[in-house]
């Protein structure tokens, strides 16, 4: 290969996978503590919604971070 030959990518495409979390879990007992508590005690909708808040959140952030890692040219074929 010369040097002016475009760079040859390998054959096949790395494939990426989230890695395991228990923030689908939290935010489902998020949204189930806040629509418990709106037909039983105002403090469980407080408490679910903060939970939920902050599972949305830190769910956003983690995501972020991992598309943020994935090559540059990933979404280009």
């Amino acid at each position: 290969m010369s040097p002016v030959d475009p760079e040859i990518p390998p054959a096949g495409e790395e494939i990426h996978l989230p890695g395991g979390t228990v923030l689908p879990l939290l935010l489902t007992i998020g949204i189930t503590m806040t629509l418990i508590g709106v037909t039983t005690q105002w403090y469980l909708v407080a408490l679910g919604l903060i939970l939920t808040v902050v599972v949305i959140v830190r769910w956003t952030l983690d995501t972020k971070r991992d598309v943020d890692h994935l090559p540059l040219d990933h979404g280009s074929h």
